[in-house]
């Protein structure tokens, strides 16, 4: 008898010591790369959620793209383009309307500006924060700590050796 297993690609999330598991979200808005707008698919309640473990760039002017300008020494027009594009990307994966699956921290569940941080789970079974880091359209990031920073980290570092996403134009990012 040939039995098949499934593998679920986001089962190491859901054993995170501690995760919240938040199941019956549709995605309202994007905002970013690395930020959306939730809405209980059977309720009224909306809210802003950050991905964990990462950053991309900016989308308008603000003292943020400032900063990564300073950091990156990119010009400020090229990173608006970079998180257009990182925008682009998870409108392609996440458009809104999908329903997904929040899992937060325990110990890390808000960040600096009161958003809730978690880790999308699309309904293919993905995490959107891995496959943003998987195809270089976000750098991880300490300043948004979960439990896979280090797993991040190494995403990131193979996106940058292969020019993926954000690092086909340039590896400052």
């Amino acid at each position: 008898m040939n039995v098949s297993k499934t593998v679920n690609p986001s089962a190491k999330y859901f054993q995170i010591p501690g995760i919240i598991t938040e199941t019956h979200w549709i995605v309202e808005r994007v905002l970013d790369g690395d930020t959306i707008i939730a809405k209980e698919e059977f309720g009224q309640e909306s809210k802003e959620i950050r991905l964990y473990g990462l950053d991309a760039p900016e989308v308008h002017m603000s003292r943020k793209m400032r900063e990564d300008e300073a950091k990156s020494h990119l010009p400020a027009a090229l990173l608006l383009e970079l998180g257009l594009q990182s925008l682009d990307y998870v409108l392609q994966v996440c458009p809104p309307g999908t329903r997904i699956t929040l899992l937060t921290e325990a110990k890390h569940q808000l960040d600096f500006w009161l958003r809730q941080l978690a880790y999308v789970i699309l309904p293919s079974g993905k995490c959107l924060n891995e496959l943003l880091m998987e195809n270089g359209w976000a750098k991880a990031s300490h300043s948004y700590y979960c439990s896979m920073l280090t797993e991040y980290q190494s995403l990131n570092f193979e996106a940058k050796q292969h020019e993926q996403g954000i690092y086909l134009f340039t590896e400052n990012f």
